[in-house]
């Protein structure tokens, strides 16, 4: 059958089709931050995502880091200042507000949903390129990263799709275009192996960031991930859910080290209240909590203990 280039154009490949839905979809809400007047004196840019119809946008805390001014260019070529509304060095995101109304804004899908292997795009300005696409799988989930202020990020998700400096603070999308990560770093030697913060761990940020201007939180002294636990372990301790944050690492000396957690402790529950993983964990370590005892409920080598700790305050 003779080569028949509108039929070719027409009919787009099931891969190809997903990318340019996510890529419509999402794409006009993706801008590019300019940042001026750090102590160095060095401009620096990077990519942000608009959340909201109002100028909130999620960028990078390591993008905005010591700016004096800050300039976002919309996919529209449209340039507007931009104004910090609070940052987050222990999860390196950051807020943003443009001074508009009606402009073109992203949807959020869960994290805690994306499988291993499933379609991820991701969007931004590389080196000075607006509008850039790059598509790949999602490699790993649960990955754990140091963020610029030297704490652990947990629950990272690992992507192929590659990024480029200037990528940072950009959204990654599924097929669907809608938000599953925040693009935050690459293994600069390496290919393929590059970094985004969840979702689910943005959206909780960013509600805290837009309430207070900054993530008030206490710290028990753990680097852990989100693990999924067996049905049959499940129902055999009549467990509150079927994953768990599992620890992975203790700081010496720390409020967990104390109570005599262990890596490898699966923690259930704190104070009452289900932790299906590291999001929960986080979302429940409260500024209130800041030396009061807290009872935790954990998995050890098949069995349920219970653990009293006090957190203690982060920073």
């Amino acid at each position: 059958m003779p080569f028949d280039p509108v039929s070719e154009d027409l009919a787009l490949d099931p891969y190809s089709t997903r990318v340019v839905v996510a890529v419509e979809r999402a794409g006009p809400a993706v801008v590019h931050v300019a940042v001026a007047g750090r102590q160095d004196r060095r401009p620096g840019s990077g990519s942000g995502v608009l959340f909201t119809p109002d100028g909130y946008l999620l960028t990078n805390h390591h993008v905005v880091a010591g700016a004096k001014g800050l300039r976002a260019t919309l996919a529209d070529g449209r340039r507007l200042d931009a104004a910090l509304v609070g940052s987050d060095a222990a999860t390196d995101l950051a807020v943003l507000h443009l001074g508009s109304a009606g402009l073109a804004y992203v949807e959020f899908a869960s994290s805690a949903r994306l499988k291993v292997g499933q379609l991820v795009i991701a969007i931004g300005n590389p080196l000075g390129f607006q509008a850039t696409v790059t598509a790949g799988i999602v490699s790993a989930l649960g990955r754990t990263l140091r963020a610029p202020s030297g704490r652990l990020i947990d629950s990272v998700i690992q992507t192929d799709a590659p990024l480029n400096p200037g990528n940072s603070g950009g959204p990654l999308v599924d097929g669907n275009g809608r938000v599953v990560g925040i693009n935050t770093a690459m293994i600069a030697p390496a290919q393929g192996i590059c970094f985004a913060i969840g979702s689910d761990t943005a959206i909780d940020v960013a509600g805290r960031l837009m309430r207070d201007g900054k993530v008030r939180r206490s710290r028990i002294g753990v680097a852990a991930q989100t693990v999924p636990l067996t049905r049959a372990l499940v129902y055999r301790l009549d467990l509150p859910a079927a994953s768990g944050a599992m620890v992975a690492e203790i700081v010496a000396g720390g409020p967990a080290d104390r109570a005599g957690l262990r890596a490898g402790d699966v923690l259930l529950r704190w104070a009452g209240a289900a932790v299906t993983g590291v999001d929960d964990l986080h979302r429940l370590a409260t500024e209130d909590q800041v030396d009061q005892p807290v009872s935790i409920e954990l998995l050890r080598a098949g069995r349920l203990e219970q653990l009293t700790l006090v957190p203690e305050a982060d920073g």
